[in-house]
C-alpha cells in the first residue's frame, strides 16, 4: 500500500492532535507541521518526528494531503495553495468565513481532482451515527449546545464555533431545502454573538430549534428528535440515546436497557449506551481512505458550505434582531 505524505496546518489546540493522529496510521508519514509560530510547530513537530514550518508555502508540493487547522480567517489562503498544488484536504468548521470562499475552493479542487472533507467532528460520534440510523422522516428537532467559554474558540461567533455542528445535523437528518430560519441572539462576554438560539423551516415541514451558547456553567450537547410514533432525545457528550417508539424497536434498540421510572404511554422506551470512541480519529481515517478509494468523503466541502450559508444567514438575522446599542459592540 502506498504511503500518503500528509501535513497539519496549525499547531494549536486542534493541530497537535492532528499531528498525534496522523502520526500514529499505518501508512501515513506526518512529513511537515506548519505553523506561524515556530516555537509552536517545532514543539509539535518534535513530538512526532515531523519537520517543522513556518510558512506551510514550504511544504507545497510535498504532500499528498493536509489538514488545515489553522484560524477561521487563514482557511481559504491555506486551502488555496495546497488545492493548486494537488493536495487532498481536510478543513476544520466552518470551512472558509464566507460561501464565496468556500465556492472557490470546491472548483478548484474539482478542477485538479482533489477532496475536500470538512472537519465536521460530530458526525463522527457514535450517537450521531446511531441517530442517522435510527432517524426516519422526523419532523422537529430540538437542539442545546451549551459550554463554559473557551478564550481560544473567541475568534468566530458562538455560531460558527458551536452551532454549526447541529446544523450540520439537522440538514443532514431533515434532507430537504430550508424555507425560512429565525433567529435571534447577542454578545455576552466577547464583541461577538456568545448565545444564539434558532428555529430552521424546511420545505418538507420539518423544523429545527436550535440554541448554543459558550458562557454556561457546564457543557451539554444534546438534541431531540420528535417523528411519527417515535421519540429520541441523544446526548452527544455522555454518549447516551433514549428511544420511545410504538410497535417493534428500531434495529439495535432492542439491546438497549428499559429507562429507569421515564414512560411514554402506547410506547416502549429503550436507552443505549455507547463506547467512548475517538472521533479525530475515526475522521482521519476516514479521510484517508477516502483518498485511497477515490470516494466521496463522509462529510464533503459542500456539506461544509451548506452548514456555513445556514450559520451566515442565522449570524445575518441575530445582527439584524439586535438593539442599536448591541449592534454597536458586535464584530
Amino acid at each position: 500500500m502506498k504511503t500518503l505524505r500528509v501535513a497539519v496546518i496549525g499547531a494549536g489546540y486542534l493541530g497537535k492532535f492532528h499531528a498525534e493522529k496522523y502520526a500514529g496510521m499505518p501508512h501515513v508519514d506526518l512529513v511537515g507541521v506548519a505553523d506561524l509560530d515556530p516555537a509552536a510547530a517545532d514543539e509539535v513537530a518534535a513530538r512526532f518526528g515531523a519537520k517543522s514550518y513556518s510558512d506551510h508555502r514550504k511544504l507545497l508540493g510535498k504532500v499528498d494531503a493536509a489538514s488545515v487547522v489553522t484560524s477561521t480567517p487563514a482557511h481559504f489562503e491555506v486551502s488555496r495553495d495546497f488545492l493548486a498544488n494537488g493536495a487532498h484536504l481536510l478543513i476544520e468548521k466552518p470551512i472558509t468565513e464566507n460561501l464565496d470562499q468556500a465556492r472557490e475552493l470546491m472548483d478548484i479542487a474539482e478542477k485538479n481532482g482533489r477532496i475536500i472533507q470538512t472537519g465536521h467532528i460530530e458526525r463522527f460520534n457514535p450517537v450521531t451515527r446511531a441517530l442517522r440510523r435510527i432517524a426516519d422522516g422526523p419532523f422537529l428537532f430540538e437542539a442545546r449546545r451549551m459550554s463554559r467559554f473557551k478564550e481560544r474558540a473567541a475568534d468566530v461567533s458562538v455560531i460558527l464555533d458551536m452551532m454549526i455542528h447541529d446544523i450540520d445535523i439537522a440538514l443532514a437528518l431533515a434532507n430537504s431545502p430550508v424555507r425560512d430560519i429565525r433567529a435571534s441572539g447577542a454578545p455576552v462576554a466577547t464583541d461577538r454573538i456568545d448565545m444564539a438560539m434558532a428555529r430552521i423551516e424546511f420545505e418538507n415541514g420539518c423544523a429545527a430549534h436550535l440554541a448554543a451558547g459558550r458562557v454556561a456553567e457546564s457543557d451539554s450537547r444534546t438534541m431531540t428528535v420528535f417523528q411519527k410514533d417515535a421519540y429520541i432525545q441523544a446526548d452527544f457528550g455522555n454518549r447516551e440515546m433514549t428511544v420511545f417508539k410504538s410497535g417493534a424497536p428500531p434495529e439495535g434498540v432492542d439491546a438497549g436497557r428499559p429507562p429507569g421510572d421515564w414512560d411514554l404511554p402506547g410506547m416502549e422506551g429503550r436507552t443505549l449506551s455507547f463506547e467512548k470512541a475517538d472521533a479525530l480519529k475515526d475522521e482521519l481515517e476516514s479521510f484517508i481512505e477516502a483518498i485511497r478509494t477515490k470516494k466521496s468523503p463522509e462529510v464533503t466541502g459542500r456539506m461544509g458550505a451548506e452548514a456555513l450559508e445556514i450559520a451566515l444567514i442565522i449570524t445575518d438575522r441575530i445582527h439584524e434582531s439586535l438593539p442599536a446599542a448591541g449592534k454597536r459592540t458586535l464584530k
